[in-house]
């Protein structure tokens, strides 16, 4: 009998829990939940004889891999995936994947309430202003950002995205514009909202060359990850232009200065609550171990992140 730990220090809702026990059930496999585990020590040891594991935000570096001596497949329920050391996965045998598009839209209506938040100052009973009829530069047109466009059109936004690997006609199907270039992207837009990968091009790559061109009170919307932004360039900018704003999902390392002095020009989620919905905690749970029993019964890999 295979054996799938579901690893989540944040755990997954009962509706979810439920639907991956049921459909292990029905695939002859034993479920092993570690929920609120809080010390690695504990993941290390549940790992250790299992044949798959489900994962959120936790943590599969190379010593949790390593430690799974039976592990065949891991699945982060979710579509961000660099919290799995994909080099180890590979170097182990391990098949890496996530679960792409099960919590887009939880992630798209954060966005958009973020931006709505930005124009009203925060709520803090001053005037704002309205989102409609602003433009709005998408950086990465994925599932998120796609969706992001939709809703955003139906406000009355004017909607560009840039993204390096989809074609013009791609976009444009969608009813966005496209742009060729990020210094365009972030010279012209009001609102900007980030959905490209933390990597080594990205990295820092979120920095004054870029929020500098912002037009004259341009809000920066990032749900994606905070790796990206060069926090001092940052720090800089709202110190310089008091028109600026920077609403995040993925609180920085200077989150608690800026807060200190600029509350009223930057939010930050407590923590990443970007899929934290009831319904986007169902859908990846659930798209995950759909994913290791195809992947068991019918070597589907489709999802494959590693190599």
């Amino acid at each position: 009998m295979k054996k799938v730990l579901v690893a989540t220090d944040k755990p997954f809702a009962k509706e979810a829990v439920d639907g991956i026990q049921a459909k292990a059930k029905a695939a002859g496999y034993e479920v092993i939940l570690l929920e609120k585990y809080g010390t690695k020590d504990k993941l290390l040891a549940a790992v250790a004889d299992v044949d798959a594991m489900i994962i959120r935000s936790d943590v599969a570096d190379k010593e949790v891999i390593e430690a799974g001596k039976n592990l065949k497949i891991i699945v982060r329920a979710g579509a961000g995936f660099d919290n799995i050391d994909l080099n180890a996965a590979t170097a182990c045998n391990v098949v890496a994947m996530n679960t792409p598009g099960q919590n887009s839209n939880a992630v798209a209506e954060l966005a958009i309430g973020l931006m709505i938040m930005a124009a009203r100052n925060n709520y803090n009973g001053k005037s704002g202003s309205e989102i409609h009829g602003k433009k709005l530069g998408i950086y990465g047109y994925g599932n998120v950002g796609r969706l992001l466009g939709k809703y955003a059109m139906g406000f009355g936004m004017e909607v560009v995205a840039y993204d390096p690997f989809l074609t013009k006609e791609q976009i444009e199907s969608t009813g966005a514009k496209q742009c060729t270039n990020l210094d365009d992207l972030f010279g012209t837009c009001h609102y900007i909202s980030l959905h490209c990968p933390a990597n080594d091009e990205t990295k820092k790559s979120i920095n004054m060359s870029k929020i500098g061109k912002m037009p004259k009170g341009a809000t920066l919307i990032n749900t994606a990850r905070k790796e990206v932004i060069d926090e001092d360039d940052l720090k800089k900018v709202l110190a310089e232009r008091p028109d600026f704003k920077y609403m995040a999902d993925v609180a920085p390392e200077c989150a608690a200065e800026l807060k200190e002095n600029y509350a009223d020009r930057v939010f930050f989620t407590p923590k990443k609550l970007g899929a934290q919905t009831e319904e986007a905690n169902v859908n990846a749970g659930i798209a995950a171990i759909n994913q290791i029993v195809d992947y068991f019964e019918n070597g589907n890999e489709r999802f494959r992140l590693n190599k």
